[in-house]
């Protein structure tokens, strides 16, 4: 399944825009018609589904999986044995094929990635520790040795992803 979509990541430090990037970038090869998915890693613990709902009832009752399907959209939350923390070549087969995965977060997965960096926070860039780092989306103006790109202008970074991916 990985084989059959580009995969790419965006990584960077809590607060660096990762998230408001990836919204704009989203609406933007969407509406360019790339079918695109997205996977989000986080080390919190969520739970999308709300307490007393007949969904989170059967869950609760002990089912592994529960899809909540509706008219226009399903939800399937599934359960994982405690303190898991699947590979992401699982979430990938979880999906349904799609040309692009845009996926938040998996920053040591050997697969090519964005940096989100801002100078400000005084955090150092990820990349020199980091080959699977193919560009660097800043809101200043960097040199380094790899593609950097302005985190505020969105166009250009879809741009470099549909080159970088070989979707044009």
């Amino acid at each position: 399944m990985e084989a059959l979509m580009k995969v790419l990541a965006f990584v960077g430090y809590s607060g660096s825009g990762k998230t408001t990037l990836l919204e704009k970038l989203i609406a933007r090869l969407s509406a360019d018609g790339v079918d695109l998915a997205v996977i989000k890693h986080t080390h919190h613990d969520v739970d999308p589904d709300e307490i007393g709902r007949d969904s989170w009832r059967h869950r609760h009752a002990g089912a592994r999986q529960v899809m909540l399907a509706a008219a226009r959209r399903r939800m399937l939350i599934e359960e994982l044995p405690k303190a898991n923390d699947l590979p992401l070549a699982e979430h990938l087969a979880a999906l349904r094929p799609c040309q692009l995965v845009l996926v938040e977060g998996f920053k040591s997965v050997a697969i090519p990635k964005i940096e989100v960096h801002r100078p400000l926070h005084g955090r150092p860039l990820l990349y020199p520790d980091n080959p699977a780092i193919v560009a660097i989306a800043s809101d200043e103006a960097l040199s380094a040795p790899i593609c950097c790109l302005n985190l505020n202008d969105p166009a250009t970074v879809a741009e470099f992803i549909l080159h970088h991916q070989g979707l044009t």
